[in-house]
């Protein structure tokens, strides 16, 4: 259970650090520690266009991500504790923590991996929910 703690510190963290790069108007912003959810996280955002290029870094320690940001990032957070959504309430949940229905996505993990909440509802599944960006 600990574990799992630190992991959404460690995710927490992250997306703090590349919300505080963006509003301060930087290029690039160094991640670190890098987790699998992490990377996760940052290839949903670079497939919809939130960040530009990402590159890991093995310091052979719990590694780094070097982020490009593109200026297309308005907010992005953890939802903590990660309530459970059924995929019938994930509509709730994005009137409730995006700022309009036009952008913005809120990333799941599910049983089938990380993916966002379009996807979620295509494929029908639920899961808890990891976090947000718009």
């Amino acid at each position: 259970e600990a574990a799992t703690m630190v992991r959404i510190s460690v995710l927490a963290d992250a997306l703090k650090t590349m919300y505080n790069a963006e509003s301060r108007g930087k290029r690039q912003v160094l991640l670190r520690p890098a987790s699998k959810v992490i990377i996760k996280f940052l290839q949903l955002m670079q497939k919809h266009g939130y960040i530009a290029e990402f590159e890991m870094v093995d310091d052979h320690r719990a590694g780094k991500v070097v982020v490009e940001l593109n200026g297309r990032l308005n907010k992005c957070g953890v939802i903590s504790p990660r309530y459970d959504i059924g995929h019938a309430n994930i509509e709730d949940w994005v009137a409730r923590l995006l700022p309009s229905r036009q952008f913005g996505l809120i990333v799941l993990t599910t049983s089938q991996g990380i993916m966002d909440h379009e996807e979620a509802r295509r494929k029908k599944v639920g899961g808890k929910v990891l976090g947000f960006f718009y």
